[in-house]
C-alpha cells in the first residue's frame, strides 16, 4: 500500500519526494519512538537532514539554498510526517520565518540572516502567538516602541518553535494604535542572544514531543532600526501571505499522519483473528478502512490542488484554508478509526497508532485553528 504515491505530485517535485522518503525511512522512523518517549530535541536527525539537503532549502539559491517551491516542500512534508510528526516538525521549523525575510527584507538582512540558515550553520524561528492570544493576529500585545536607535520590544510570545534553540527569530510586534487595527503591527529580526530576550521550553506536550516550543519574555529588548523587516505597519499583511503557503504545508502534515494511521490499521486488522475469523473479514472493519481511504484520497486531491492555486496566487487564502482544514481533520478521523480498529491494543504507548492519535490533535490548532479557517473559507467563497 503506497498511499503517498507520486502520481498526483508535479514532475519537478518527485525527485525531492523520493529523497525525503528514503531519508525518513533511514533517519526519522527508527528514532521516532525514542524521541517521543524522552521528548529530547532530535539534533542528530536535524543535522542529518541538513547534510541531506532536505532542511531549510526553501531559501533561494542566491542566498545559499536550493529554492524549493511550495509543491516541493509539501512533498517533503508528506513523507516526513508519515514517519514521525514530532521530528518532522523540528526539521521543517529550522527555517521558519525565513520566507518573510526573503520576501520583504532588505538585501543586507537576506545576506546576514538567510545565508547561514540555508548553509545549515544557524536555525531560525517565528514568534507570533502570545500566552493569551493565538489566532487573533490583530489582538497581539507585545509592543515595539520606536527609539532614536531603533526599537525596544516588551511583552511575551508563546508556542514559539525553536525559541530556545534558534539563532534568530522573526518577531511580530505592535508598533501603532491606529483605527485600522490590521496596520498596527510590524515584523522584526531579533537575535536570540540580544539583551532582554529570555526563553524557556514549554512543559511537555501530549504529542509531537520531539519538537520543542518555547515561552519568550522580551524585557526592554533593543533591536536596531535595520532589523525592521519591510515597512512599519506591514506585519499583519506579511503574515497573511506567509500563512497561505504555510497552511498548504500543514495540510501535508495531516496527509502524512493520515497515511500513517491507515497503514497501521490495515496491517493490524490483516494480522489478527477474532471469533474464528480474520478481523479484516468483518464488513464493519472493511467499511471503516474504506471510509478512511476515501477521506484520505479526497483530502490529498484537495491539498495538491490548493498547492497549485496558492503557488499561482489564485484565491490563495481560500484554497489554503480549505486544504489545511480538510487534511488535518482527515488525519484526526483516520487516527480515531485506527484506534478503534486496534481495540485494547490502541492505548499501549508502544503502539505507533497511539502516538499518531496524540500527534493529530496538534495540526488542527497550529497555523490558525480550523475554526478560523472556516471563517476564511466562508468569507472568501464566491
Amino acid at each position: 500500500m503506497d498511499l503517498l504515491d507520486d502520481s498526483i505530485v508535479p514532475a519537478h517535485a518527485r525527485e525531492v519526494k523520493a529523497a525525503a522518503r528514503e531519508f525518513a525511512a533511514e533517519h526519522i522512523a527508527p528514532n521516532a519512538s525514542a524521541h517521543f518517549r524522552t521528548g529530547e530535541y532530535p539534533w542528530e536527525v536535524l543535522e542529518a537532514g541538513q547534510d541531506a539537503g532536505l532542511v531549510a532549502q526553501d531559501i533561494g539559491e542566491e542566498h545559499g539554498g536550493k529554492g524549493y517551491d511550495l509543491q516541493q516542500i509539501l512533498a517533503i512534508a508528506e513523507e516526513f510526517y508519515r514517519a514521525d510528526a514530532g521530528i518532522a516538525l523540528t526539521l521543517q521549523l529550522a527555517s521558519f520565518g525565513c520566507e518573510i525575510v526573503e520576501t520583504y527584507g532588505s538585501e543586507e538582512q537576506k545576506e546576514t540572516y538567510l545565508r547561514p540558515v540555508a548553509e545549515c550553520e544557524e536555525i531560525s524561528g517565528l514568534a507570533v502567538s502570545e500566552p493569551e492570544t493565538g489566532s487573533d493576529l490583530a489582538g497581539m500585545t507585545t509592543a515595539a516602541e520606536k527609539t532614536e536607535d531603533g526599537y525596544v520590544l516588551n511583552g511575551e510570545k508563546y508556542w514559539v518553535g525553536n525559541a530556545v534553540e534558534a539563532d534568530w527569530l522573526t518577531v511580530y510586534a505592535k508598533t501603532g494604535d491606529g483605527e485600522d487595527r490590521y496596520s498596527n503591527y510590524s515584523m522584526f529580526v531579533v537575535p536570540t542572544d540580544a539583551e532582554g530576550y529570555e526563553a524557556e521550553h514549554i512543559p511537555e506536550k501530549m504529542g509531537m514531543r520531539a519538537s520543542k516550543q518555547g515561552h519568550i519574555v522580551f524585557d526592554d529588548c533593543a533591536v536596531p532600526e535595520e532589523n525592521l523587516v519591510g515597512a512599519e505597519g506591514g506585519g499583519f499583511y506579511m503574515l497573511a501571505d506567509f500563512f497561505n503557503h504555510g497552511r498548504v504545508v500543514v495540510g501535508g502534515h495531516g496527509l502524512g499522519l493520515a497515511a500513517a494511521a491507515i497503514e497501521e490499521a490495515w496491517e493490524f486488522v490483516h494480522d489478527r483473528e477474532a471469533f474464528g475469523r480474520g478481523v479484516a473479514e468483518f464488513q464493519a472493519v472493511q467499511h471503516a478502512l474504506a471510509d478512511m481511504r476515501t477521506e484520505f484520497e479526497a483530502a490529498r486531491a484537495l491539498n495538491w490542488r490548493a498547492a497549485e492555486k496558492v503557488a499561482s496566487g489564485e484565491d490563495a487564502g481560500f484554497w489554503a484554508a480549505m486544504a489545511k482544514t480538510k487534511s488535518t481533520e482527515t488525519a484526526t478521523f483516520c487516527a480515531e478509526r485506527g484506534m478503534q480498529l486496534h481495540g485494547g491494543r490502541s492505548i499501549l504507548d508502544e503502539r505507533r497508532i497511539a502516538r499518531v492519535y496524540r500527534d493529530v490533535r496538534i495540526p488542527v490548532i497550529y497555523e490558525g485553528a480550523n475554526e478560523i479557517q472556516r471563517n476564511l473559507i466562508y468569507r472568501q467563497s464566491r
